[in-house]
């Protein structure tokens, strides 16, 4: 089964109702361009585009996958049909060009990326990616790097990746060996490694790939403090911009892969005959040794892990449709009420509707949360309020983690629930949630492991600016809070949620008052922290929806043919406060108890 279901009434209700999408439509950016009215139009287009183009490629990608064959990556025939009709039709690397007019805000930007990576997720990284690398030219680059490079990337007739890992070192950037030895043109140097685990290293969907390579000079410090990032195109690109000779980038092997296979993971090696050259962006390592790249290179690392809690989200969403129809079509058992009348469907029974609701009520939260940030990305970039920029620079900070994280955790939860909805044949490839739980696991390693996110948010982002960034960012989910104090209908809701951010504040204070004693104490509990930060976020964003959706229902009436729609996002809302934050009280529980048999257990009694 191919069929694609989905659906953007949820996409709509969050710019048209939920969030203030008129004010980010009245910047100057977007004022002469966009109205409110385009906005149906906008997401109709871009799921119709999912559907009928992207979706139809997903099973080539799975079966066909990409190929290396006499050292050249090919990915299969349809994805250079989606990729061309893409790039043709505003949908494709243009979008990265920030100077190119009728760009989308990042709300409804984000929007169409869900659809496009629920239609095919293992083809995404080979345009998202190029979005990234050019990004870090245009914003580091020389003029005359990005007259080389970047129209070429904006066209889509050259692809970019990141290449960080090495086969001695993952998330611990910091042990790369991959060189760079300074060559008589101060801007170039010789690049010798291996990177791996490269996505989109390697393929054939256009006649150039530009690698941003991370390397160490010669006298660099040691660790991420002394590593810089570098231009390494596939085939070298000559002064005049046309393309040159090969660059020395060989590509080793690719990998063979539980999930997302037409996307290329490539082991990539630099300078094995001693001829590949890397353009250093910024500039070269100070008298101390300090490079500029681990810094450089965040800039297209916490961009991609919004990406990829976005795929999360989408994959999530095409998962628990496929549950969902498949509920309604599934005739097995008799109701626990009638136990000698017919056989129902099986949405009818409890558990069946209990684990749907539950899907339902995490990809409702995942996505108000990147969607809200999407909403700070746009304030960041566009308000002419000097101070509502830096407000919304500082939540995204906070949230870029989270975003990360969560649904990146939960996606595979929410697919295994998809699977058991479907019973036996949801383990069968007859049915597409078997792929999707095969792609979905990549995400939680992506980008730095979840429990790097973690560390992140409890070592890094509570104590940004002297804790203020995060004392900010806690006060607004208060406020969200007490938005709907007053609201009758969501009266136990507000006590649960009340409950629950005064446990995350008595997590603070424990890992306050044991930090100091045991250091160990904050990744033993990170993981657990974070998913606690996350779900308090999220309930405070789906009570603030559950508001809306109430008057709505107050307006329309029980008769409306939206009011499944408005009601759905009530019990949402409802059962995720009420069945998933009060996890955080359990949270805090363990924390205060201090718990620390993990650490004490023998390695040889694991």
């Amino acid at each position: 089964m191919s069929t694609f279901y989905y659906s953007n009434r949820d996409h709509k209700f969050i710019a048209k109702e939920w969030l203030n999408t008129e004010k980010i439509l009245g910047f100057d950016a977007f004022k002469e361009v966009y109205s409110m009215e385009d906005i149906d139009m906008i997401l109709d287009q871009g799921l119709k585009v999912a559907r009928e183009v992207i979706a139809p490629s997903n099973k080539d990608g799975d079966q066909i996958g990409a190929r290396l064959e006499n050292g050249k990556v090919s990915v299969p025939p349809s994805f250079h049909k989606v990729y061309q009709f893409l790039q043709e039709n505003g949908y494709g690397n243009s979008q990265f060009d920030p100077e190119e007019e009728g760009k989308l805000p990042s709300l409804l930007h984000y929007f169409l990326e869900e659809f496009f990576n629920a239609a095919n997720p293992a083809f995404h990284p080979y345009i998202g990616l190029a979005g990234g690398a050019s990004n870090l030219i245009y914003t580091f680059g020389r003029e005359e790097d990005k007259q080389k490079f970047l129209p070429k990337m904006y066209s889509g007739e050259w692809a970019g990746t990141m290449c960080l890992t090495e086969p001695c070192c993952g998330s611990d950037v910091g042990d790369i060996t991959t060189r760079a030895y300074p060559t008589a043109d101060p801007r170039i140097y010789k690049i010798k490694g291996t990177k791996c685990f490269i996505t989109a290293g390697d393929h054939d969907l256009t006649e150039n790939i530009i690698h941003l390579l991370l390397a160490r000079c010669e006298g660099a410090a040691p660790g991420t403090k002394g590593i810089s990032l570098f231009i390494v195109p596939k085939i070298w690109v000559n002064e005049d911009g046309s393309l040159g000779e090969p660059n020395d980038v060989q590509t080793v092997a690719i990998e063979h892969k539980m999930g997302i296979k037409g996307s290329a993971t490539a082991m990539l090696s630099f300078g094995e005959e001693g001829n590949c050259r890397g353009i250093l962006l910024g500039n070269p390592p100070d008298a101390s040794g300090k490079g500029e790249g681990m810094a450089q290179m965040f800039v297209m690392m916490n961009g991609a892990r919004i990406g990829t809690g976005l795929t999360a989200l989408a994959i999530a969403q095409a998962a628990y449709n496929c549950a969902l129809q498949y509920a309604k079509e599934r005739i097995q058992g008799r109701h626990i009420t009638n136990p000698k009348g017919d056989r129902v469907f099986i949405i009818q029974h409890a558990d069946v509707r209990r684990m749907l609701l539950w899907q339902k009520s995490i990809i409702e939260a995942c996505r108000a949360m990147i969607a809200k940030n999407s909403y700070y990305m746009d304030l960041a970039r566009y308000s002419p309020d000097e101070a509502e920029r830096k407000m919304a620079l500082r939540r995204i900070e906070v949230n870029t983690p989270l975003i990360k994280a969560y649904p990146s955790d939960m996606v595979w939860q929410i697919t295994a629930e998809a699977i058991q909805v479907h019973g036996g044949y949801g383990f069968t490839e007859e049915y597409p949630v078997a792929q999707y739980a095969r792609d979905c696991k990549i995400l939680s390693i992506w980008e730095g492991t979840n429990f790097i996110q973690s560390l992140d948010l409890v070592g890094r982002k509570w104590m940004l600016d002297g804790g203020k960034v995060f004392a900010e960012w806690l006060q607004e989910v208060a406020a969200s809070i007490d938005s709907i104090k007053g609201v009758a209908a969501l009266a136990r809701e507000y006590e649960i949620i009340s409950q629950a951010l005064a446990a995350y504040r008595e997590i603070q204070a424990t890992i306050a008052a044991s930090f100091m004693q045991k250091i160990e104490i904050v990744p033993l509990y990170s993981t657990r922290i974070l998913h606690a930060t996350a779900m308090l976020w999220g309930g405070s964003l789906l009570l603030e929806q559950a508001a809306v959706a109430l008057r709505r229902i107050a307006e329309l009436g029980e008769g409306h043919f939206e009011y499944p729609f408005y009601q759905g996002k009530v019990q949402a809302a409802r059962f995720y406060v009420r069945n998933i934050v009060p996890e955080i009280n359990k949270i805090a529980a363990v924390i205060k108890d201090g718990d620390t048999s993990a650490l004490e257990i023998m390695e040889e009694g694991l």
